[in-house]
């Protein structure tokens, strides 16, 4: 992985605030290089994302992609459909003709089950809370299995404050619609707009461009929808300045790119100061997507993020050598099949269990979210702890 300081061909576009949110539209300095089609474009023409396999695998789908065309998939983009709703880890350049496994994260806990043979793009992507916190976790290593998937549970887990049967993140944003609508039509995309820069209050920021206009205008409403999730918690506070978006923009701008092997073409580029934190694409030397964030004081965790990934790997080991068992002993009852919740939400954590009990079983570590996912689909987690 190499590390370098390149200028980023973005300029500012003019500010639009609306109740204490602001959105400036990004334009490109330079005339796009490479081609591409996005997902929503690509999906009606034959471009396959599905489950890896007949049994599935949380952390990976696999991509298939038939047209003459790349495509580009976009970090935090929502699949939905198959056996479990999932985001993207990291933006994937899919070559034409091309054939691939994508790291994804589940953000729909309580289902394993099929619902359709391929995925479909959602209508939003994660909100920029999310994104960020899932950033942080793919520093290191972005293509890592699993490495992402507790963090992400937490944010979704953090923002349930609605009915949702599978715990999908979906169901938030159905059940903020007339909000999230009211907010959105304040804000329409500009002719040759190929990113955008959000401010919610004075320091909570969020950039998000591509290399092509004509892309962006397919993402920007699916963006433009997380966005405003994160913004509904928010309105009514102070405004951000133009100079703090200018200072954003200038951080981002002389950051040290790191560059490492991306899953599809080109090569993955992470950002990291003590303000930003942030990841991209290169192709060809050419900057085909970019992600920032602020790294503002937020959400206070419960854990750190040491302890959160050491729990992780342990409660996967213990359920995987619960279930090896009870593949030995065909009679035997999974451990762990009936008693476990999300404390946060109260709801149970899949098809497997039962009405809720306030014991846990002694015999695992009390790590909810990882028993959770292990009830939707116990015998496909496995390589998230190896």
């Amino acid at each position: 992985m190499t590390t370098d300081t390149k200028t980023q061909p973005i300029q500012l576009g003019e500010p639009v605030e609306h109740r204490g949110i602001v959105v400036t539209p990004l334009f490109p300095r330079l005339q796009p290089r490479a081609e591409y089609l996005t997902f929503d474009e690509a999906a009606p023409l034959g471009f396959r994302v599905a489950e890896i396999d007949e049994a599935g695998s949380v952390p990976q789908l696999l991509v298939e992609n038939p047209l003459d065309a790349n495509v580009l998939l976009y970090d935090g983009e929502e699949l939905v459909g198959a056996k479990q709703n999932r985001i993207l880890n990291v933006t994937v350049l899919v070559e034409a003709h091309g054939k691939t496994n994508i790291p994804v994260s589940c953000v729909e806990q309580g289902r394993w089950s099929r619902r359709s043979r391929y995925f479909a793009p959602a209508a939003s992507a994660a909100y920029p809370e999310l994104r960020r916190r899932k950033a942080e976790q793919l520093l290191a290593a972005p293509a890592e299995l699993g490495a992402a998937q507790a963090e992400v549970w937490d944010a979704v887990a953090f923002r349930t404050g609605v009915h949702s049967p599978t715990g999908a993140q979906r169901d938030i944003f159905d059940a903020h619609e007339g909000e999230l609508a009211e907010l959105r039509k304040a804000f329409p995309l500009e002719p040759g707009q190929s990113g955008m820069l959000l401010a919610i209050g004075p320091e909570r920021l969020c950039l998000d461009c591509v290399s092509r206009p004509t892309a962006f205008a397919w993402l920007y409403p699916k963006l433009l929808e997380g966005a405003m999730l994160d913004a509904i918690e928010h309105v009514g506070a102070k405004p951000s300045t133009t100079e703090r978006l200018e200072r954003f923009l200038v951080e981002i701008e002389a950051a040290d790119r790191a560059r490492g092997a991306s899953v599809g073409l080109g090569e993955d580029v992470r950002v990291a100061t003590e303000t930003i934190i942030g990841s991209g694409l290169e192709v060809d030397g050419e900057l085909v997507q970019l992600s920032g964030f602020s790294r503002g004081r937020r959400v206070i965790r419960s854990y750190s993020s040491a302890a959160a990934d050491s729990r992780l790997r342990r409660s996967l080991r213990a359920q995987d050598a619960a279930f090896k068992c009870c593949l030995r002993t065909p009679t035997a009852k999974v451990p762990g099949s009936q008693a476990l919740t999300s404390s946060r939400t109260g709801r149970s954590g899949g098809p497997l269990s039962k009405p809720m009990t306030k014991r846990r079983p002694s015999a695992l570590p009390s790590f909810r979210r990882v028993s959770t996912l292990v009830l939707c689909c116990p015998l496909s987690i496995r390589e998230m702890a190896e």
